[in-house]
C-alpha cells in the first residue's frame, strides 16, 4: 500500500500511526493538497491523505482506518463489545468535528501568517471550549481516552488536540494544552509510542 500526503498534515499523521500501530508494509508518497486533474482522479476534493491499494485508491481518514481495520492485519484498535466501539467512534467524530475543524479557523492566524480578527479569534475560542467541554463529557483517560486500552480515538486525539491546542496558544494566548483536564497527561503518555515518536522525527526530517 502507498500513503499519499505529507509529514505536517495531522489526518495523514493519523493514518500513518495506524499503519506502524499495526506494523503493516506500506510506503509513503509525497502528496500536497491539489485540484490538479490527475490527483483529483485519485482524492476527488483534492486533499491527503489518500491511501492507494490494490484495489484502487481510498479517501476520508476514518474510511481508511476502517478498512485497515478491516483488513485484520495486526491489532484491531476497536474494542469488541459493540457499545464500547460505537463509543470509540462517538469520540473520533467529536474530536472532528467539535475540535479540529473550529481549531482550523485559527490556522492561518497561528501557523500561516494570515492574521485573524478579533471577533474570529473570540468565536474560535468559544467554539473550542464548547467542544472539549462536551469532549470531557466523554472521555474517560483512564489512561487513555475510551478507558484502558489504546484505540484509534487515542490516534485522532493526538493529532487533533495537539494541533489545535498550539494554534489556540500560538493565535489567542490559551494555554488549553495544560487547562484542560486530561489532555497534558494523555498528549505526554502517548508521546512516548514508538509510533509517534517516529513520525515527529519523520516530521522533523522532512524541515
Amino acid at each position: 500500500m502507498k500513503l499519499h500526503g505529507f509529514a505536517i498534515s495531522n489526518y495523514y499523521n493519523m493514518v500513518k500511526m495506524v499503519l506502524l500501530e499495526k506494523g503493516m508494509d506500506f510506503e509513503e508518497v509525497l502528496v500536497r493538497p491539489s485540484q490538479n486533474p490527475d490527483y483529483l482522479a485519485h482524492s476527488p476534493m483534492g486533499k491527503v491523505p489518500c491511501l492507494e491499494t490494490e484495489h484502487g485508491f481510498l479517501t476520508e481518514t476514518s474510511v481508511i482506518i476502517d478498512y485497515l481495520d478491516d483488513l485484520g492485519v495486526g491489532t484491531s484498535f476497536y474494542p469488541q463489545d459493540p457499545f464500547e466501539r460505537a463509543k470509540v467512534r462517538e469520540l473520533i467524530h467529536y474530536l472532528e468535528l467539535y475540535i479540529e475543524l473550529p481549531a482550523r479557523r485559527l490556522y492561518g492566524d497561528a501557523f500561516f501568517g494570515k492574521p485573524a480578527t478579533d471577533e474570529e479569534k473570540a468565536a474560535g475560542r468559544k467554539a473550542l471550549e464548547k467542544g472539549f467541554t462536551a469532549l470531557l463529557r466523554l472521555a474517560q483517560f483512564n489512561p487513555y481516552i475510551a478507558g484502558s486500552e489504546l484505540t484509534y480515538a487515542d490516534m485522532y486525539f493526538y493529532f487533533s488536540v495537539g494541533t489545535a491546542t498550539r494554534a489556540a496558544k500560538i493565535s489567542m494566548g490559551w494555554d488549553a494544552f495544560n487547562e484542560v483536564a486530561g489532555v497534558r497527561g494523555l498528549m505526554t503518555l502517548l508521546a512516548q509510542r514508538d509510533s509517534i515518536r517516529r513520525i515527529l522525527a519523520d516530521q522533523k526530517a522532512s524541515g
